[in-house]
């Protein structure tokens, strides 16, 4: 189904919102979007948002299954005036958000979907999960001007760190459970990088509640989704890999003509697979077996 606005699903289509869970995809660009599209619907959403210019064009048969709505996401906070709308209008169902050419991997997820992965964590009593974003990157950029290639995929195996999240409130004491995560090309190249935009964790898939709020840095109003793991043990964790840095750092003037390649000795094959990443230490399945 296609909308004119977000205003017009959200009165239109109230079904699409009663039960989720619920992937919402930003489309900056073309580059890899029904890629990115297939793989969430594979994923186990129940529903499948776009939100992107009309001009974007798209395979009949993944339209056919997707709510498709007209938005300028390249508006200012135009993500998180969405994402925080859907969350207004649908208290109560889990959400996923994130942009073209980004993929959710969580464990065991070839052989397990999101709805079994989110009924284990409402079990352990947890609202959110946190998602490493990991950055991907094409090992030829002679041959992916763009740094993109699925079949030729990169990632980096070792660099990620994580600092101590201060607490303005607190007198900038550390925050109980949660942490600033760093690595990838944000940290590789982080020159190019404003720093607010060096992070890599983001709160992704979460259940949506009244008077919750996203927050600018992918961090939620209520502290205790940041967290990365409960009071008592270890939670689930997710990546999100995501060609999206590496797009940027090609496209932009300031880094592309600085940047000729991505590659370096911590570099390896991503191979696209769950065990991939918690043998990295890029996830862990927590208590989930």
């Amino acid at each position: 189904m296609k909308y004119t606005s977000l205003e017009a699903f959200l009165s239109q289509s109230k079904p699409a919102l009663a039960k989720g869970p619920l992937a919402i995809v930003f489309a900056e660009d073309e580059i890899e979007l029904d890629t990115t599209l297939r793989h969430h619907l594979n994923a186990g959403f129940a529903e499948v948002v776009l939100l992107s210019p009309d001009i974007f064009d798209l395979p009949a048969e993944v339209e056919e299954k997707i709510h498709r709505i007209r938005y300028d996401v390249h508006a200012e906070q135009a993500l998180l005036s969405a994402v925080n709308r859907l969350i207004e209008a649908a208290p109560g169902i889990w959400m996923y958000y994130c942009y073209n050419a980004e993929y959710l991997f969580f464990p065991f997820c070839e052989t397990r979907n999101i709805r079994e992965m989110i009924s284990f964590q409402i079990e352990e009593r947890r609202e959110a999960f946190l998602a490493y974003v990991v950055d991907l990157y094409a090992d030829d950029l002679s041959e992916a001007p763009n740094a993109v290639s699925l079949e030729r995929a990169c990632l980096d195996k070792s660099g990620y760190y994580a600092l101590a999240r201060p607490d303005p409130a607190n007198h900038n004491h550390p925050k109980e459970r949660q942490l600033d995560f760093f690595g990838g090309l944000r940290w590789r190249f982080e020159e190019h990088i404003p720093p607010a935009k060096r992070k890599i964790d983001r709160i992704a898939l979460f259940r949506a509640k009244p008077g919750l709020k996203l927050r600018a840095d992918f961090t939620f109003s209520d502290e205790e989704y940041n967290t990365y793991a409960c009071a008592w043990h270890h939670n689930i964790t997710t990546a999100i890999v995501s060609f999206r840095t590496a797009k940027a750092l090609r496209t932009n003037a300031g880094s592309r003509f600085d940047i000729h390649n991505f590659r370096w000795h911590n570099s390896i094959p991503f191979e696209w697979h769950s065990q991939q990443l918690m043998d990295l230490g890029l996830m862990e399945p927590g208590q989930w077996f």
